[in-house]
């Protein structure tokens, strides 16, 4: 089995559902998956589309109030980024997300985006990623903003893009909706080539809040849905 081939247990993880509704998706044909023998197998890349077609769906079909990027995005959580490797940017960022509040374990924020990064990347494409995770010893959800100011090769996304722009959200272990309006927001929204290039020049956290609340300035309050 290489790294591209996740089992039962791997994909429920990534999913934060049982193995049991993993395999039951499995065995009616609702989720992509082959079995090698009598085991099922999954491949990395079928699932992340499977996701994303998923959380696609489910937006069309819901039309969710609009994300408050003010409350959820503060200039002390947009950090800049010097490393060339995704391990070190990730525990540089989940550093600064812990500063909020809402975080009660540093340790347990930290351990489990490390853990979620190596079953499945979080990277989507468009120089970005999007780690996140719920637990359920956040009390709200948080989000930090990373701009890295060279790009981090090592995420393996599928269009082979260096990773630049990095938005990690840490929600409770119930707020499943709004965990998935706010990634599926940041998703379509942050492929805004406006958006992108002008995040990756700025000179400061200030700087970067402004462009992501403002609507003056192409922020995501009145940015289009990505074509």
């Amino acid at each position: 089995m290489t790294e591209d081939i996740l089992t039962i247990e791997e994909v429920a993880k990534y999913l934060r559902v049982s193995e049991r509704t993993v395999y039951d998706w499995a065995q009616k044909g609702e989720i992509p998956a082959g079995k090698i023998g009598t085991v099922w197998r999954f491949k990395k890349e079928s699932i992340e589309r499977w996701v994303n077609e998923r959380l696609s769906a489910s937006k069309k079909r819901h039309k969710s109030p609009p994300i408050d990027v003010e409350s959820i995005i503060t200039p002390e959580r947009i950090v800049f980024l010097d490393f060339q490797n995704k391990h070190d940017a990730l525990k540089a960022l989940a550093d600064n997300l812990s500063t909020a509040p809402q975080i009660k374990n540093h340790a347990e924020l930290k351990d489990a985006i490390l853990q979620r990064e190596a079953i499945i990347s979080t990277a989507i494409g468009f120089g970005i990623a999007i780690p996140h995770v719920r637990l359920a010893s956040v009390s709200d959800l948080a989000v930090s903003v990373g701009i890295s100011r060279v790009p981090i090769t090592d995420f393996l996304p599928l269009d082979d893009e260096p990773v630049r722009i990095l938005i990690m959200i840490a929600a409770a272990y119930t707020q499943h909706t709004e965990y998935l309006q706010t990634l599926s927001f940041f998703s379509a929204h942050l492929k805004s080539n406006k958006l992108r290039n002008a995040l990756v020049v700025v000179k400061d956290s200030a700087e970067a809040y402004r462009l992501l609340t403002s609507p003056t300035t192409g922020g995501f309050q009145t940015l289009p849905p990505a074509q």
